[in-house]
């Protein structure tokens, strides 16, 4: 049985504001770690149309940059939002810079990787772009790998919605 998402959890916003995910019971959500220099980098034009798509029947797509893997979020928050905004026009809620393994690794991304493991039933995640899709209800749904381009979420995005 699937763990239910850490809505209480606190976050902190690229603003630097500190703040839950309470805002987002109710919706379905793409949880993402994201980096500003990766191969995957070009998923958030398409993460932004997917969120331009269905955020008004519900869906949040969440940003959480992480620099674990070979460096490739370097940036500040500031160098974050600008990157994002100027070069991808992305208007979903991106949050301040988290670990998504090893010992501070953010308690949003321990209850999603142990809710739906990886490859081989691991829960490390393994590179930038790994997606989480979780329902309304807070019941994590399915994991997708860094290589499954937002396009191909379509299908499992609308079915949640439904």
């Amino acid at each position: 049985m699937s763990k239910q998402f850490p809505y209480d959890t606190e976050v902190e916003t690229l603003d630097g504001e500190r703040t839950t995910l309470d805002a987002y019971r109710d919706k379905v959500l793409l949880v993402v770690n994201t980096a500003s220099k990766c191969g995957f980098t070009p998923q958030y034009e398409g993460l932004e149309k997917l969120y331009r798509e269905h955020r008004d029947a519900g869906l949040e797509v969440l940003g959480f940059p992480c620099n674990q893997f070979m460096q490739q979020e370097p940036g500040d928050a500031a160098a974050i939002r600008e990157f994002c905004s100027l070069k991808y026009d992305v208007s979903f809620p991106m949050f301040a810079k988290v670990d998504v393994n090893g010992p501070n690794t953010h308690p949003v991304f321990k209850a999603l990787k142990s809710s739906k493991k990886g490859l081989l039933g691991s829960e490390a995640i393994k590179w930038n772009f790994t997606k989480f899709l979780v329902a309304r209800d807070g019941t994590v749904l399915a994991r997708f790998a860094p290589n499954d381009a937002p396009e191909s979420l379509a299908e499992p995005v609308r079915k949640a919605l439904a």
